[in-house]
């Protein structure tokens, strides 16, 4: 079955490295066989990163978008990986679940988890803990 997915009026998407662009009005596409993609609203851009979760949503996303340097961008997402783990311990449960979903070469999953941890997200990690209520 293949994977349908809109884009917006002038919204991008990277399909296996290639940008491609919607026109004036939304279009939908079908995807028929596996490919790496990445909706333009779904891409950061390295001028963007301003806290550790994003510079490990970065280094995934490259992993994700340039297979033909996985293996220098792997080298990269552990080092990030340990800084973070260093700056988040709260957020330990989470990293690990993004450390297993990459080994697994799940980097869309990844990613997905990974933004959830970018401050403002409304979206809480599993791990983390709620206040408690006063009563």
């Amino acid at each position: 079955m293949p994977l349908k997915f809109v884009l917006r009026p002038n919204e991008k998407v990277i399909i296996n490295g290639a940008v491609i662009g919607a026109g004036d009005r939304p279009g939908s596409f079908f995807l028929y066989n596996t490919a790496n993609f990445l909706r333009g609203r779904e891409v950061l851009k390295e001028e963007q990163i301003d806290c550790i979760e994003k510079k490990l949503y970065f280094v995934i996303q490259l992993v994700y978008i340039f297979p033909e340097d996985t293996e220098l961008n792997l080298q990269r997402f552990s080092s990030i990986l340990e800084e973070a783990r260093a700056a988040r311990p709260d957020a330990a449960k989470t990293l690990s679940e993004i450390e297993q979903l990459v080994v697994a070469r799940n980097y869309y999953r990844a990613l997905k988890l990974c933004r959830k941890m970018f401050k403002g997200n409304t979206e809480a990690p599993d791990d983390a803990v709620p206040a408690e209520s006063e009563s």
